[in-house]
């Protein structure tokens, strides 16, 4: 069946007045403001000396996780918005990085999938609320013993001109990378700061035995039998050193050596996750500025709608917002596919081919760090059966 121009535009028509009508059916609660304790300005707490040896703690920072929305919860053009939220999980926890790395407080401090048990120090995230205007996340923070350092909301709010006024990167205006200052700078001011100073507050002695534990938990993760009476659990629940293997001990030096192969290999994962740091970053601040703009003329319709007898149709309002939502996700999907093909269809699969070719590993970076882990259990049980049998001869 044909449709003459006339019979579209009715159609057209008929199918606007039905989502008019059903929208006017529905009432839009107000937006329930939680309050939210903010951090403020915070400057950054920099060490102008490198702090002793035995502070000098590695650390490293997990992806960050999100809640999932419910399939009930789901609105028109939400799936671009949750594509930006998993890409955020991974983005987010480098802007922590980067600024551990430059308060000079600390060791190595990488990005990483999952706990691992070489680094003394891990941070953990949740991501509660971003879009934009605000970013609410819950930290957690606990070193290799199990003591816990942090475990906090930290919060903060920006403003529209935090953000590049340009809503469209080419060739010819491009991203400044250089110069863009990140909104929420001062959240992980305030977390790197809190860091410090329990890490202050735990004196030269507990620092030092961490150290240990951290040796001792990566030589267990290697060979747990070799290792399982070098620590012990205190009632408090923390990891203790209980009995150290001879400084000479042949089987030191070979867990030294695979610590340093797993450092250089982690070194690789965290090359992953600052890859797409600055591949996705332009697409990212454009979201945040597409989100903050969506805000305020949400904010600005309800106020008009408050004030005028055709607005205080709830049902109407209802209508607008979710064809707003429409329109920028709609807005926003053209600009992120444009914007992050490069490191989804490019840059990605060249670091995992990499990794495939140099240390034989195959599946995403996740499964490849799980991989990498147990070859290197397995090649220590090699050469100590190896050492062995020459031991015998």
């Amino acid at each position: 069946m044909r449709y003459s121009e006339g019979t579209s535009s009715n159609w057209l028509m008929c199918v606007a007045t039905s989502l008019l009508l059903a929208g006017c059916a529905q009432t839009i609660p107000e937006p329930i403001e939680r309050h939210l304790d903010l951090v403020g300005d915070v400057p950054l707490n920099r060490a102008t000396q490198t702090p002793a040896d035995y502070a000098l703690l590695e650390v490293g920072v997990e992806i960050f996780t999100a809640p999932q929305k419910e399939s009930e919860d789901y609105e028109i053009g939400d799936w671009v918005f949750d594509e930006i939220i998993q890409k955020e999980t991974q983005f987010l926890p480098h802007l922590l990085k980067n600024t551990l790395i430059d308060s000079n407080q600390w060791g190595a401090v990488r990005v990483i999938p999952e706990s691992d048990p070489s680094l003394d120090l891990f941070i953990r995230g949740e991501i509660i609320q971003s879009n934009g205007k605000t970013l609410e996340l819950q930290i957690q923070a606990f070193d290799s013993s199990g003591r816990e350092w942090l475990n906090r909301v930290y919060a903060d709010q920006s403003i529209q001109e935090e953000y590049p006024e340009s809503t469209r990167f080419t060739l010819d205006d491009t991203f400044d990378a250089a110069n863009f200052v990140e909104p929420f700078q001062d959240i992980y001011n305030r977390l790197a700061n809190d860091l410090v100073e329990v890490r202050s507050n735990l004196g030269e002695q507990v620092l030092t035995e961490l150290n240990l534990v951290t040796d001792m938990l990566y030589a267990k993760d290697l060979s747990p039998d070799t290792f399982a009476a070098s620590l012990q659990e205190t009632e408090d629940g923390l990891l203790r050193i209980d009995r150290l293997p001879s400084l000479d001990d042949p089987m030191i030096a070979r867990v030294a050596d695979m610590k340093y192969r797993h450092h250089l290999f982690i070194d690789t994962v965290d090359e992953y996750y600052q890859t797409l740091y600055d591949d996705i970053q332009p697409a990212y601040v454009l979201w945040r500025r597409y989100s903050i703009d969506q805000l305020t003329e949400e904010e600005t319709s309800r106020e008009e709608a408050g004030s005028s007898d055709y607005g205080n149709s709830s049902g109407f309002l209802s209508l607008s917002q979710r064809y707003d939502r429409f329109k920028w996700s709609k807005i926003f999907e053209r600009e992120f596919t444009d914007l992050a093909s490069g490191f989804n269809n490019e840059l990605a699969p060249a670091f995992l081919e990499l990794n495939s070719q140099v240390h034989g590993l195959t599946g995403t970076m996740e499964q490849q760090y799980r991989e990498w882990r147990g070859i290197l259990r397995r090649l220590f049980e090699l050469e100590n059966s190896d050492s062995a049998t020459d031991s015998s001869n």
